[in-house]
C-alpha cells in the first residue's frame, strides 16, 4: 500500500551519505534522484524511503509522533541496522529488544536531521 515515505532534510548531501551507508546494510540503493529528492529501495515497485528538501523551501522540521519503521527479516538484522545507525552518528531512541508480548522486536534511532526510525521484526507469538 505504501509507495514511498519522505523524510525532510536541511542538508541533502549529508542525508544522502547517511542513507547510502545505512540502507546498504539491508540491500537498498538509490532508485530515484532529483535536485531536492533522493529515494532508496530494494527493487522497482517496492516501497522506498526518501530524503527531501521541502518543496516550499522552508526549513525541514521533525514531526512529533512521526516515525518510519523498516521491516527486517530477522532480529539479527534489527541489531545490525540499529548498530550501523549509531555508528553513522544517529541518536539512540531505544535499544533493540522485544516489546509487548515478545513477538515484536525493534530498535529505534533518529537520523542526522532528527527523524525517528525503527528497525523491526515480528515473529510468531509463542
Amino acid at each position: 500500500m505504501i509507495g514511498y515515505v519522505t523524510l525532510g532534510t536541511n542538508d541533502l548531501e549529508k542525508a544522502a551519505s547517511f542513507y547510502d551507508q545505512l540502507l546498504a546494510e539491508i540491500g537498498a540503493s538509490r532508485m530515484m534522484e532529483m535536485e531536492k529528492f533522493i529515494a532508496w529501495g530494494t527493487e522497482p515497485g517496492a516501497p522506498m524511503l526518501a530524503a527531501i528538501k521541502p518543496f516550499n523551501d522552508e526549513p525541514a522540521t521533525v514531526g512529533n509522533g512521526v516515525m518510519v519503521s523498516l521491516y527486517m527479516t530477522d532480529t539479527d538484522k534489527v541489531d545490525s541496522l540499529h548498530k550501523k545507525a549509531l555508528e553513522l552518528g544517529s541518536q539512540d531512541e531505544g535499544a533493540p529488544g522485544a516489546r509487548g508480548d515478545g513477538s515484536f522486536y525493534g530498535g529505534y534511532f533518529r537520523d542526522l536531521d532528527g527523524n525517528k526510525l525503527c528497525a523491526f521484526h515480528i515473529s510468531e507469538p509463542g
